[in-house]
């Protein structure tokens, strides 16, 4: 997305900035903290978005945790303003690695990691991988398992084949045109959105440069070496979810609790997988607790 066009309204635009780190030109957005402390004394939190998503999806919760933390909001590679990454830095580990390497750049260590779907699986693999050492994690309706059944086995090769066809990403942006297209894939997640958050989304899908993002992203996400590995999880891991969740099954996070039984499991009632833009306080109060 061109941000000269398309960022001239974005949310919180007057805390963004770019960071070029090798290949990639990141669009990181920081939120000063304020009001309870000195802002040198309060705590780094980075929040990280899921496939498809943006900065914008915690457009409503950043200024909420803003009195307590210096909050961190980045476009992952290929989304919105960010610039696209190689097939390895789209995968979950090299965008891990990526993502590393801009907070290495900015100086920034975060004490608390929040991951919104496939943003939880960065989150982790960030720790597991050894590049950030948090104190907290939190997955709010977290994509952290392979999906099951007969879905798991469809999506991963027809996610490649997409990936790798140049015209899909264009007729996904063409078809998104229609003012219906958003409506109907917030309602796919169970969640109901306010009419900024269904515009923001449009106008996400309207481009064709993230979708092929996005699509990259999923052709190259491999969650079985996650799930092996999140046993072995150090931060306490808070697992978040709506139990509306229509993209990511509620029965996910009660699966992650079960093998790292030390963690804490919070569901959400009447929420869907974009729980975090329904409710913003109530996300927010948990972690702020």
């Amino acid at each position: 997305m061109d941000w000269q066009h398309d960022g001239s309204t974005w949310p919180h635009r007057e805390c963004s900035q770019f960071v070029q780190v090798g290949n990639l030109r990141w669009h990181v957005q920081r939120l000063p903290g304020k009001q309870t402390a000195p802002e040198t004394s309060l705590p780094d939190l980075l929040l990280i978005h899921g496939t498809g998503a943006s900065t914008h999806s915690w457009r409503a919760l950043m200024p909420l945790l803003a009195p307590k933390y210096k909050v961190w909001a980045v476009d992952l590679p290929g989304h919105c303003f960010t610039s696209a990454g190689t097939a390895q830095q789209m995968s979950l580990p090299g965008m891990a690695q990526a993502l590393a390497a801009l907070l290495a750049a900015l100086g920034v260590q975060p004490q608390v990691l929040v991951g919104h779907s496939a943003g939880a699986a960065i989150a982790a693999r960030l720790c597991l991988d050894g590049w950030l050492t948090p104190q907290s994690l939190f997955s709010l309706n977290g994509a952290l398992l392979p999906l099951g059944g007969l879905p798991g086995l469809i999506f991963p090769p027809a996610a490649k084949l997409m990936a790798a066809l140049p015209f899909v990403p264009k007729l996904f942006a063409f078809s998104a045109a229609n003012p219906l297209a958003a409506s109907r894939l917030i309602a796919g997640t169970g969640s109901a959105l306010d009419d900024e958050g269904t515009r923001l989304y449009a106008r996400l899908l309207r481009s064709s440069n993230h979708a092929a993002g996005a699509l990259a992203m999923m052709a190259n996400w491999d969650l079985k070496a996650l799930e092996i590995k999140i046993p072995e999880l150090k931060p306490a891991l808070t697992l978040v979810a709506g139990t509306n969740d229509k993209a990511v099954p509620p029965s996910q996070a009660n699966r992650v609790h079960r093998m790292l039984p030390k963690s804490k499991l919070i569901t959400l009632s009447g929420l869907g997988h974009l729980a975090h833009e329904e409710q913003a306080q109530t996300v927010a109060n948990l972690l702020l607790a």
